[in-house]
């Protein structure tokens, strides 16, 4: 390589104006076809033991400090409200289900480091999510998409520049491992006991709703700071017994069995991932309840009322 070239890591964006993308957009609208991402099949050559233990080494360093843990536990409303909102925004654009577990990740990782929020909570939460985007997707979320969905409070040079200190602050270690990461890994090591059924077309219909199911409730522990200190690892098996409970499709010894194994891949004592299957199926039960106490008053003007990202509500995407 020739020494006299200058090599930049940094990918410089162009900040387009509005209009100038809209009419882009309708171009490409007229012609061509909307692209699909295309999502590689899953390998279980890449599964196992030897990557769920890689997966447990790496875990503890994209840990906050216990310091933060103590503080944000405490008054834990501010962090809940930056999480949901980030749960929205992420719904709403139809982000991976990889983005918004990495963009509070980020969130918890900066604001361990710094103990303290910026002027702009909400420019700090949309930093997370274009970072964790970008890393997540083929297409990511773009800037005016993440200034509009916190209603303008901020401008995409702002949160460009956020995107900086995000970065510097976490030193460019952005690839976190979060409960997303274990949950395909121990979703096979469950197969491969015999006890995830056959490679049917029921077979696979329910595996995708246990993994569904699983997501939504590590998703709804990504919001709830009574989870924070808790390895990801922990939430990915929590979360998983949880959605198998809820499924009531095994009987109570299978489900014991299960609960074991899950145990021994993430290293964990029973009688904490028990504590913890329990704590999940109180937590959603709380959500489901607050949802039911709303007055039909309430509802009905909900229902009237566009809903926007700027004014975060609980989770509703559990489909249980």
């Amino acid at each position: 390589m020739d020494r006299s070239m200058s090599v930049s890591l940094w990918c410089e964006e162009a900040e387009e104006d509005q209009s100038q993308t809209e009419t882009k957009a309708e171009a490409r609208g007229r012609t061509e076809e909307p692209s699909s991402q295309l999502r590689a099949a899953w390998d279980p050559t890449v599964s196992g033991r030897r990557v769920i233990q890689r997966l447990l080494h790496v875990e503890e360093r994209y840990a906050p400090s216990v310091l933060y843990i103590t503080l944000i536990q405490r008054e834990p409303e501010r962090r809940e409200e930056l999480a949901k909102w980030a749960l929205e925004v992420c719904c709403e654009c139809g982000c991976d289900e990889a983005v918004f577990p990495l963009s509070v990740s980020l969130l918890d990782r900066f604001l361990s480091a710094s103990l303290s929020l910026p002027v702009s909570p909400y420019c700090l939460a949309a930093g997370c999510i274009l970072i964790a985007s970008k890393l997540a997707e083929c297409d990511n979320v773009t800037a005016d998409t993440l200034c509009a969905a916190a209603e303008y409070s901020f401008h995409p040079s702002n949160l460009r520049e956020m995107e900086r200190v995000v970065l510097a602050t976490v030193r460019w270690d952005t690839a976190a491992v979060t409960p997303q990461d274990f949950l395909p890994h121990f979703l096979a090591s469950v197969e491969q006991r015999g006890d995830g059924g056959g490679r049917g077309a029921p077979e696979e219909a329910l595996r995708s709703t246990l993994r569904r199911h699983s997501d939504t409730l590590a998703a709804m522990c990504a919001c709830d700071s009574r989870f924070l200190g808790a390895p990801p690892s922990l939430v990915a098996a929590a979360s998983l017994n949880c959605a198998l409970r809820g499924l009531g499709n095994k009987g109570p010894a299978q489900l014991e069995v299960i609960c074991e194994a899950l145990a021994e891949l993430c290293q964990t004592d029973l009688v904490v991932l028990q504590c913890y299957s329990d704590m999940i199926e109180y937590a959603l039960r709380q959500r489901l309840s607050s949802g039911l106490q709303q007055s039909p008053m309430q509802k009905e003007e909900e229902e009237v009322e566009d809903e926007r990202p700027g004014t975060p509500t609980d989770m509703r995407e559990i489909d249980f």
